[in-house]
């Protein structure tokens, strides 16, 4: 991997909002080697050119201009880095990061003391590199991340397969293959870009071989052992993104000094995330670091450690720009009974009911078609990717209703299921959703789970069902903070599928819900509301940026009523862009199409196209590349059939053209 370059290294910028006058802090400047500073790293695959230069832009220079050296770096394989990459979190990758650690620790411009900050990958590797216990790593900001890769990441949810699996594959097919800037590294550029396209690996394989939990997942999952974190972790995330359970987990188990923040964000930064509010993210992270790395006693630690915003019930729709809502603070987690209560639900002929019986056996019977109005599994692109109103599956599911609640209940914490189920296979599903039924009848989704009744009881160990063998389930649902409205009930929906979310199981196998006292144990949150606890948000000036076309990303549905097949599509197009200062000129878009039979599960299938053009149209530096990348995807009930194929060209000139043709065995999915 290459040094970072001066690119990546932020400066204090004299329009950076919010940047303290001479007296308040030291800034790092031209004197740094005289008064050197913290550094604060960022490390990802995500090209720091063009593919995060907004955000960066945004968070970077506003840091360095409070004193601190913020360092950006492209992975090995990856922007203007050199070599290859091989897969997500490899031990590699990790070897590179304590390179660049000690490098940055041993520059004159740092002081010795470091940070690392990142979202998502860079929050992966944040915790992976603190497990590492590198001697200059003081503190990490780790957002929308996980501890443990096959429970929580975009791969395996409950042992089900997510679509995400594929998708997220298909995304690095075609982030992987951007080009070096040919401003920055020279003729190299082509060199360096043939190289990574004629090893391009191919990351779904791995990804879908490893079919349970085993040393594959352990590798980077930080819940192997917590007690290898001694550096302080402050964790965020948002709860219209995925990860969020891995946060009571590490707060229960991390040793380390800890704090945790969950807003109603999607998979972005708080400071510009939707929905709002956003908050004073880059204030707060400041706050952290001047504590861990400069030894200022900011108070940070003196505050509860637990702070979550609320949501307020609202209509369902698939895009929010805004959720009303309240904070609370809780002084742990788990949270004691005063902060946080238990209420049993019995599932029972009555409904959803305090206390009840369920007398006789129901059937989930659900096609495996349902669930296409789950929305997306991580809420990434700004489309309508949140999931809308859940009437039609609901209709596909087995529902108990609760009577309405005349004063509301505010929820905090992970709702959990506790039932006897049969299947009619020796395979099976079980997905759980919570529900916020308005009196208009308009059902918004609350929380979610999903089980492969083949791995109920451990995610290594396949125990298939027993056809018409009762089984015992103990599912909790996605950690959530909600605030059902006055009037509204609450509704549990049980399918046997769950499309385009997990794939479908080998053969359809409908659920028997049995007789007895099922029961949905709800966390109602008896914490005060506190007043806004963070500032508004500031940022350094954003990344000049002219837009060429401007993006349009478009989710739908569709139903072949002959056939029974529905298809879910994604299309993620993010428009055609050009940076000012460097004119660089970027164009990506993706689609992606699902489709599912009611009863056939031999015929799930999945394809997934990305476009990549990139170029510079004058100077020294000019250039044109275009590559497509594509996945596809389809099964019988023993084995995956996965393909792929990536076409690039400069200008009109075949550069490289790869395909890729897999068979893999269903063992336990």
């Amino acid at each position: 991997m290459g040094t970072p370059d001066e690119g990546a290294i932020g400066t204090p910028d004299e329009g950076a909002i919010g940047t303290p006058d001479e007296g308040a802090i030291g800034t790092p400047d031209e004197n740094a080697e005289a008064a050197p500073v913290p550094a604060i790293l960022e490390y990802l695959p995500y090209r720091k050119r063009d593919g995060t230069a907004v955000r960066d832009e945004l968070t970077h220079p506003w840091l360095a201009g409070h004193g601190y050296a913020c360092v950006r770096v492209d992975m090995r394989g990856n922007g203007e880095s050199d070599g290859l990459m091989e897969d997500e979190y490899a031990p590699q990758e990790q070897a590179d990061a304590l390179e660049v650690i000690d490098w940055i620790a041993a520059q004159p411009w740092c002081d010795g003391n470091l940070g690392m900050m990142g979202i998502s990958w860079g929050g992966f590797n944040s915790l992976q590199l603190a497990a590492l216990r590198p001697e200059p790593l003081k503190a990490i900001i780790t957002l929308c991340s996980t501890d443990d890769r096959y429970a929580d990441d975009i791969h395996y949810k409950g042992g089900n397969m997510l679509l995400e699996n594929l998708g997220w594959a298909a995304t690095m097919l075609s982030f992987s293959a951007a080009v070096p800037d040919p401003a920055l590294v020279g003729e190299r550029w082509r060199e360096l870009w043939k190289q990574r396209l004629d090893n391009m690996p191919l990351l779904a394989e791995p990804w879908l071989r490893h079919q349970q939990r085993d040393a594959y997942w352990q590798h980077g999952s930080i819940c192997e052992r917590y007690a290898d974190i001694e550096a302080a972790v402050y964790m965020i995330s948002g709860w219209a993104d995925s990860y969020v359970n891995t946060i009571p987990r590490m707060m229960e188990h991390l040793s380390c000094p800890k704090k945790a923040l969950l807003g109603p964000w999607m998979h972005k930064y708080p400071h510009f995330a939707i929905p709002d509010p956003a908050i004073g993210f880059l204030q707060e992270a400041l706050r952290w670091w001047d504590y861990w790395l400069k030894g200022i006693d900011t108070g940070i630690m003196d505050e509860p450690p637990c702070t979550f915003y609320l949501q307020d019930g609202v209509p369902p729709a698939p895009k929010y720009l805004e959720r009303p809502g309240r904070w609370v603070q809780t002084r742990a987690w788990p949270a004691p009974a005063e902060e946080i209560a238990w209420q049993p639900l019995t599932l029972g002929d009555a409904g959803l009911v305090p206390q009840g019986r369920l007398s006789e056996d129901r059937a989930i019977a659900s096609p495996l078609t349902a669930g296409a109005l789950q929305g997306e599994y991580i809420p990434l692109w700004f489309g309508a990717d949140f999931p809308p109103d859940q009437r039609r599956d609901d209709g596909l599911a087995l529902t108990f209703d609760s009577a309405p609640y005349a004063e509301g209940l505010d929820l905090l914490g992970q709702p959990r299921l506790r039932a006897s189920l049969s299947s009619t296979e020796r395979c099976g599903q079980l997905h759980v959703r919570l529900c916020d039924v308005a009196p208009s009848g308009e059902s918004a989704l609350i929380s979610y789970a999903t089980l492969n009744l083949s791995l109920r009881d451990d995610p290594a160990t396949l125990t298939p069902p027993v056809p018409g063998e009762r089984m015992e389930i103990d599912l909790a649902l996605d950690l959530i903070g909600y605030r059902l409205p006055p009037g509204h009930r609450l509704r549990l929906a049980l399918s046997s599928a769950s499309f385009p979310l997990v794939w479908s199981p080998p053969r359809r196998a409908d659920l028997t819900l049995e007789a007895g006292t099922p029961t949905l144990s709800l966390p109602i949150c008896q914490a005060p509301y506190v007043p806004m606890p963070f500032e508004p948000p500031e940022s350094a000036p954003p990344c000049r940026i002219e837009t060429l076309r401007p993006g349009h990303p478009r989710r739908t549905l569709s139903e072949d009523v002959g056939s029974g097949e529905v298809t879910v599509t994604v299309e993620d197009d993010m428009g055609d862009i050009r940076f000012e200062d460097h004119g660089l000129r970027v164009e990506q878009k993706a689609r992606e199409v699902y489709v599912s039979h009611p009863s056939d599960a031999t015929r799930t299938r999945a394809d997934i196209e990305w476009t990549y053009r990139a170029g510079r149209e004058s100077g020294e530096s000019r250039f044109g590349v275009e590559v497509v990348s594509r996945y596809h995807l389809h099964c019988d009930e023993t084995t995956f059939y996965l393909s792929a194929e990536q076409i690039a060209h400069e200008g009109e000139t075949l550069v490289s053209e790869k395909r890729w043709a897999r068979e893999i065995p269903r063992r336990a999915i």
